[in-house]
């Protein structure tokens, strides 16, 4: 992440070749990086394939000139369509990500856009709705009345025709945002979302490892001094509790289709079931169509999928 196709492939591949030293890497690891879709980094995909890198994840984020301004892209549509291009011919597979739910966007444009995107042949597509984050940009639009958001129900709309044409296109959502054909799921991002362990390295990194919280510096020159000083640029390391790791493992894994298995992630925090979900929710929520309980396992509905921010309070006990 951070668009690390920014770096040298010659970086790049040292990075690589230090984690096969440090781990092992399968002979079918999936190693991606993260780029933005433009004629300059475009220029170095070549290298960066030969580094070592197999998957690249783009951020087109439209395929509407008017929309990469309103986004404050720096690329227009030609351009990262080049770089699509070329990113197909370099590597085994390519993802790019969209945006919708963008202010004044109708069912029909967002149709013919997805069409459009699909007609490209990638196995993974990452569709996300705009949101407005505190102190960004958008939020001051929308304080002063420039911006008007598309309301809940268009955009439940909106998520519900992704949906429908993701699946009939044969890329179902494997997680709320993600689609993908079988086989071509983001094996990284599964890692969050199983809340498995990862190892957050370089500048900001975050990571999950044997039951600890790790967090490095965020600014490049206090983390270069940390790995002077330290020989690492750890910022923190916090050891987590078992009710703050099931509650990370439900809220992360709960965005998943195959959803989460209640009985083994009691045995990997030594917590009773009784104590990781509020039954009396969940039992009310079963009934409403919101969710599947079966055999111990917890999957989101299509129904309740789009409400997921609203049901996850309600259904991880207050731990």
């Amino acid at each position: 992440g951070g668009t690390p196709s920014l770096m040298p492939p010659r970086l790049v591949a040292g990075l690589i070749e230090k984690a096969d030293e440090l781990w092992g890497l399968g002979s079918a690891c999936e190693i991606t990086l993260e780029a933005n879709p433009s004629s300059v980094e475009a220029a170095r995909f070549a290298d960066l394939a030969e580094a070592g890198v197999n998957r690249v994840s783009l951020g087109l984020q439209s395929l509407d000139n008017q929309t990469l301004e309103f986004l404050g892209r720096a690329h227009d549509v030609d351009e990262g369509l080049a770089a699509l291009a070329t990113a197909q011919q370099k590597f085994d597979r390519v993802s790019f990500d969209l945006i919708y739910a963008r202010p004044g966007q109708s069912l029909e444009n967002w149709r013919a856009e997805l069409e459009r995107a699909l007609s490209f042949g990638t196995g993974h597509m990452s569709l996300y709705q705009l949101t407005i984050e505190p102190g960004t940009r958008f939020e001051t639009l929308v304080r002063k009345g420039d911006l008007i958001p598309a309301d809940d129900d268009h955009c439940a709309d909106l998520f519900e025709l992704t949906q429908q044409i993701m699946r009939t296109a044969g890329l179902p959502a494997y997680e709320i945002s993600n689609h993908a054909r079988p086989g071509q799921e983001s094996r990284h991002n599964l890692t969050y979302w199983r809340y498995e362990d990862y190892v957050g390295v370089g500048p900001g990194a975050h990571g999950r490892r044997l039951n600890s919280a790790t967090e490095r510096h965020k600014k490049p020159e206090n983390f270069l001094s940390a790995v002077e000083r330290n020989g690492n640029g750890l910022k923190v390391e916090q050891a987590l509790s078992p009710e703050t790791r099931a509650m990370e493992a439900l809220m992360m894994g709960l965005r998943l289709a195959e959803g989460v298995g209640l009985d083994a992630l009691a045995a990997k925090t030594d917590l009773n079931v009784a104590d990781m979900i509020d039954r009396q929710a969940l039992d009310h929520l079963n009934d409403l169509g919101m969710l599947d309980m079966t055999a111990g396992h917890i999957t989101i509905s299509a129904r309740g999928m789009p409400l997921l921010d609203a049901l996850l309070p309600k259904i991880i006990a207050d731990i």
